[in-house]
């Protein structure tokens, strides 16, 4: 038999605990989202894979917002998070702080995700629902990587993508 566990038997840390650890040295740089529902699914996400920070740029909402809460169920409270209107700010910010930045795009001369560069640091930037990472980004960045799609449509939520992206990252870091 394979039991489900219940949610006291997941031996989760509180959220003080969380803020103590050691994070992942991964940022997320949220380009101009719409979406209160996506950046609070980013913010969970952020949390599962337990990264140093999200930085949230332009027109991205920003915490308290009942919208983000909703999806975020309170990982607000344990991603640190930054705002910067200019993403081009953050990105010299993390260049500064010795990260490797990558746009997560279609482009010319973007590489499939499981091929992107070696990285000990590394931020990612996201793009807008409808216009994805802007050109600014995406010509201040190290490399662009893409998320291989077979099927008919070009483009993920960007959600789905940042739990896809993460998921790569952290395989890369820690095997």
């Amino acid at each position: 038999m394979n039991r489900k566990l219940k949610n006291n038997e997941l031996d989760r840390l509180s959220v003080v605990e969380f803020k103590k650890i050691e994070k992942a040295p991964i940022r997320i740089i949220l380009d101009d989202i719409r979406s209160m529902s996506n950046i609070g699914s980013v913010f969970r996400t952020s949390d599962a894979f337990r990264i140093e920070e999200l930085i949230l740029c332009g027109i991205s909402g920003r915490p308290p917002h009942r919208e983000i809460q909703k999806t975020a169920l309170g990982a607000t409270d344990s991603v640190k998070w930054s705002y910067e209107e200019n993403v081009l700010d953050a990105i010299y910010h993390c260049k500064e702080d010795g990260y490797m930045i990558l746009s997560a795009e279609q482009s010319e001369n973007s590489m499939a995700i499981d091929k992107m560069p070696t990285f000990k640091k590394v931020a990612i930037i996201l793009g807008n629902e409808v216009n994805g990472v802007s050109q600014a980004a995406i010509d201040s960045s190290d490399a662009v990587v893409e998320i291989p799609q077979d099927g008919t449509k070009h483009s993920l939520n960007i959600s789905v993508a940042t739990g896809i992206v993460l998921w790569e990252i952290r395989r890369r870091l820690y095997t």
